[in-house]
């Protein structure tokens, strides 16, 4: 009977985890920049979109969120749907002047 590993079974190359992080260092570069940019509202939407990708990243190649259940699936996307509202009742209850 063959032994059955859990870390062979979900686990990347080491080129996709440096890739990844590479790529996760040059959104952050790209953050520190928009932030220093004054794009009036736009600011806040970019970093925003730029963290939602970097999220994305985290969960689907360090988490291994693509390759696991589907019930932990909806479990992080009702949890990223009550952030989502969080969000919105935030920036709608304040003003951009």
């Amino acid at each position: 009977m063959e032994k059955h590993d859990f870390y062979t079974e979900h686990s990347n190359g080491y080129g996709i985890y440096v890739l990844v992080w590479m790529t996760l260092l040059a959104l952050t570069g790209l953050t520190v920049a928009v932030a220093g940019m004054n794009l009036g509202g736009l600011t806040i939407a970019t970093v925003i979109i730029i963290a939602s990708i970097e999220g994305y990243l985290i969960l689907t190649i360090f988490m291994h969120l693509r390759s696991d259940s589907r019930v932990f699936l909806l479990f992080v996307s009702v949890a990223g749907l009550f952030l989502l509202i969080s969000f919105i009742l935030l920036f709608s209850n304040c003003s951009f002047q």
